[in-house]
């Protein structure tokens, strides 16, 4: 097994487990509800945002270990960044994962572990959701289903 993989396992697993910022965030003053109607995967993605910084971030809800995961990894990462920042980060993550980019371990750090997900098309989607439901927050789109 490659170490990529491996690490990819251990990411996955250990978010799954224990999600970061897995809780409902009353003073929000974005939020936005993501819904992947071909896998079931469900979340809500809170942000509380002062002028071009996210102070806070959070999510709640429930799908698989890969959605969970991408979105605990999400909310750990994006925590303390600009609009600015999360907007590139969303375009270097969604690259990586469908395969038009490939991971920047500086940019990136320890989401490149999220690369491994290219190797199953399939799920690609579980480990976006988080990330467009945080966009469709930012941009103040309350609902996003995503099937894309």
């Amino acid at each position: 097994m490659s170490e990529l993989r491996e690490l990819y396992q251990q990411v996955i697993l250990d978010h799954n487990k224990a999600p970061r910022n897995f809780r409902e965030m009353d003073e929000a003053n974005h939020k936005a509800d993501g819904h992947n109607p071909l896998c079931g995967d469900e979340l809500t993605v809170f942000l509380l945002v002062d002028g071009d910084l996210i102070e806070d971030i959070a999510f709640q809800g429930h799908g698989c270990a890969i959605s969970k995961a991408s979105a605990s990894m999400m909310t750990a990462n994006l925590k303390g960044k600009t609009r600015a920042e999360a907007e590139a980060m969303f375009e270097d993550v969604h690259n990586m994962l469908t395969g038009k980019g490939e991971p920047d371990g500086e940019r990136l750090g320890r989401l490149t572990a999220l690369a491994g997900v290219r190797d199953f098309p399939t799920r690609v989607k579980c480990a976006t959701l988080a990330w467009h439901t945080m966009k469709g927050a930012l941009e103040g789109d309350p609902e996003v289903v995503f099937s894309e």
